[in-house]
């Protein structure tokens, strides 16, 4: 059976926080919270198993802190899913060059000849509502990003946001503020990352 390998390049979000983490020593700490189901690659993975997801998220890191271990995260990959972003924004970083370090990562990994797909910003309901306008100005500019480079954008904002309550992800898929839940994390894997692979012909149907 084929696998297609997919580096999950990113921060907390797609480490899987608050209850998982790809580094030992952090779910270590994490101690009876642990939950490997926390994790948006766990579910899109389960719904198929040739999908061979690698997690390398870390907790806290900005855009262009991702970018720096791009080279060695894409070695051997298949594709590349680059998310991140919000951690430029709670650091009161200027959200175009945010944009620029995603481009750059996108860039990057198309030159390695990965396809690759670019997350854009969830909700965050401990930020809201001061950090919304920044988190739109981004998501349109991730938008742009991906429009330009010819790449499939996952739509993790529109995937969790409530639709009563706009800028801010749903009660039953927000864990603690400012990371989903394990509801949040299935409906990112199987609604808006499975979806893109599909669309991009990168794995056939069942």
């Amino acid at each position: 059976m084929a696998r297609l390998v997919v580096a999950a390049l990113g921060d907390s979000i797609t480490a899987g926080s608050p209850a998982w983490d790809p580094d030992p020593s952090a779910r270590t700490r994490i101690g009876a919270g642990l939950d490997e189901r926390s994790q948006w690659e766990w579910w899109a993975s389960a719904s198929d198993p040739r999908l061979d997801f690698r997690n390398f998220g870390v907790y806290g890191e900005r855009t262009d802190e991702i970018a720096r271990r791009l080279g060695g995260c894409a070695r051997g990959a298949d594709v590349l899913v680059v998310q991140g972003g919000i951690n430029d924004v709670a650091q009161g970083r200027p959200v175009e060059t945010a944009a620029e370090n995603l481009r750059a990562m996108v860039r990057r990994g198309l030159e390695l000849g990965l396809h690759v797909l670019l997350a854009d910003v969830l909700p965050w309901n401990a930020g809201y509502p001061r950090a919304d306008p920044e988190i739109r100005r981004l998501n349109a500019l991730a938008a742009a990003v991906a429009s330009d480079e010819g790449v499939r954008l996952l739509p993790f904002h529109a995937t969790l946001e409530d639709e009563a309550r706009p800028g801010r992800m749903r009660p039953e898929w927000v864990c603690d503020g400012d990371h989903p839940s394990v509801e949040g994390y299935r409906r990112l894997g199987e609604l808006a990352v499975l979806p893109a692979l599909i669309e991009k012909g990168l794995r056939s149907e069942a």
